[in-house]
């Protein structure tokens, strides 16, 4: 089996290079897809309050005969249970779905630009939880420079990762150098441009790019692989989503080839500067809130 490499965290909590993510997979086919990532070799599952399938995957890991001290566990907070009683609490809901009492990685899942004082009692209530050992370590996602800098302003725990949407088609490396500067681990999340082809984008499919397709050809590896290399090699995290469990083994078949620095050139060089999903100033409570159940 496939060791994977792990990277470090800014508080020297180690996170698998390569996680399974689970957004949009249905509770019924979560189950299964964990336990096809944790016998292929993963060992680091991110999913969601808001994807509703927290419950099935902690099934799925402690149904996996793998030790949950073995299993990177990474969560994150919906807008709606923003502030800092609603953020605890919404903590309390998701380790009992879970069915888990620490959390690995805990992240706010957007920045609310709209009312960015309740998004930063959000992330002092993560800092609570963090000093008092219920998680290992904190962090954001889809949270842009201008978010970043106000939020270290006032923050007493730089976030250890910032999950963003990054592919060749949208690589956000103003973000990423932010990032870098402050010691903020770019997480990628579409790593392989799922969104350019499951959801109505001016982007064609990044599986289908004849540059990625050549670089693939050479290596004797998928479109897919190649993508993922690109990430590794550049010091990303990255959490490839799929159900299909031969999918699911290849996406984590990435660590026997090295790109060379023409091929991650020519990689970069497909930036389209487009994004796949929302804007980040377009998140708000009335368009996006919506109540996350008790377990």
């Amino acid at each position: 089996m496939t060791t994977v490499p792990n990277l470090t965290l800014n508080n020297s909590v180690e996170i698998p290079a390569i996680g399974l993510g689970v957004f949009q997979t249905p509770p019924d086919e979560t189950r299964a897809a964990v336990q096809a990532a944790l016998s292929a070799g993963y060992r680091h599952i991110d999913t969601a309050a808001a994807y509703g399938n927290e419950r099935e995957v902690g099934e799925a890991i402690a149904e996996s005969g793998v030790d949950r001290s073995a299993v990177f566990l990474e969560t994150k907070i919906w807008i709606s249970d923003y502030g800092y009683d609603e953020t605890l609490h919404g903590f309390d809901k998701s380790t009992a779905k879970l069915g888990v009492e620490q959390i690995d990685l805990l992240i706010l899942h957007q920045a609310l630009p709209s009312d960015f004082d309740r998004t930063l009692d959000a992330y002092r209530a993560l800092e609570k939880l963090y000093a008092d050992g219920k998680v290992r370590a904190i962090g954001v996602s889809n949270f842009m420079v201008d978010h970043l800098t106000a939020l270290l302003d006032k923050a007493t725990v730089v976030p250890a990762v910032n999950q963003i949407e990054v592919h060749p088609y949208f690589a956000q490396r103003e973000v990423q150098d932010f990032g870098a500067e402050h010691d903020i681990l770019t997480q990628a999340w579409s790593p392989i441009g799922g969104i350019t082809f499951y959801r109505d984008s001016e982007h064609t499919s990044t599986l289908q790019d004849p540059a990625i397709g050549e670089i693939a050809k050479t290596h004797g590896k998928s479109p897919a692989q190649v993508m993922l290399r690109w990430h590794l090699q550049q010091g990303r995290q990255v959490i490839p989503k799929s159900t299909k469990p031969e999918r699911i083994a290849e996406n984590f078949d990435v660590f026997d080839f090295d790109l060379t620095a023409e091929q991650l050139a020519a990689i970069d060089a497909l930036d389209t500067g487009k994004r796949g999903g929302p804007e980040p100033e377009a998140i708000t409570l009335e368009t996006f809130g919506r109540p996350i159940p008790e377990a």
